[in-house]
């Protein structure tokens, strides 16, 4: 989709593979914050990327977008090339005044198959947002609209809430913020995340045996 026909300063770069949807499967079992521990908590963007929408749920590829601040042609011109279960991850630029994401690139996003979406700037329409099921996380959230003039670049290495964020990188958030697992330590990771998940369960079987006892005095 190409806002007034112009989309010339708004350019992909590179290439790259996605997460395959079984190992996106095995990542939607685990919150961000065991990610984040198996990445000895490295990987974990700025508690100012916050869940901004009523879904706070989200696994799936990194699709990078650079634009610049107050701006969201970029994010157009990447809808035309993303494909189903990419989440968007854009660098706003961290600007807070207006918003270069609403209900109607929502609603582009849901038709496309986007799984979720990551700003560093702003979002609004919240409310329609919530509604619609798609979840979002950004840095703030404003009424003010955007300008559709670009510039912008899809697919380079970008800055996200302090986490330098490649395409086809595996996204994982909730309701507690997100996480990046970078795409060549993915199935490094998800070993890491099972040995946590069976630390985790023999930790809270023994908590609760000690409970039983106590209570039965």
């Amino acid at each position: 989709m190409y806002i007034n026909g112009v989309a010339d300063n708004c350019v992909f770069v590179g290439q790259w593979d996605r997460i395959a949807d079984d190992i996106c499967a095995e990542f939607d079992r685990y919150p961000a914050a065991n990610v984040g521990d198996a990445m000895e908590r490295f990987g974990l963007m700025n508690s100012v990327i916050a869940a901004r929408t009523g879904c706070a749920h989200v696994t799936g590829t990194a699709l990078t977008i650079l634009t610049r601040e107050g701006d969201n042609l970029a994010i157009h011109r990447a809808l035309d090339d993303a494909q189903r279960g990419d989440v968007l991850v854009i660098n706003g630029g961290g600007d807070t005044g207006r918003a270069v994401f609403g209900d109607l690139l929502a609603e582009i996003c849901l038709a496309r198959g986007i799984a979720g979406v990551v700003i560093d700037g702003a979002v609004r329409d919240v409310a329609a947002i919530s509604a619609l099921g798609l979840p979002v996380w950004a840095r703030a959230v404003t009424p003010a609209g955007p300008t559709k003039t670009g510039p912008g670049r899809i697919g380079l290495p970008i800055a996200c809430g302090g986490i330098v964020v490649e395409s086809g990188d595996l996204i994982v958030g909730d309701t507690d913020g997100v996480a990046v697992v970078p795409a060549s330590q993915v199935l490094d990771v998800l070993s890491r995340l099972e040995q946590i998940e069976r630390v985790e369960a023999d930790f809270r079987t023994r908590v609760h045996l000690d409970r039983d006892a106590v209570a039965a005095g």
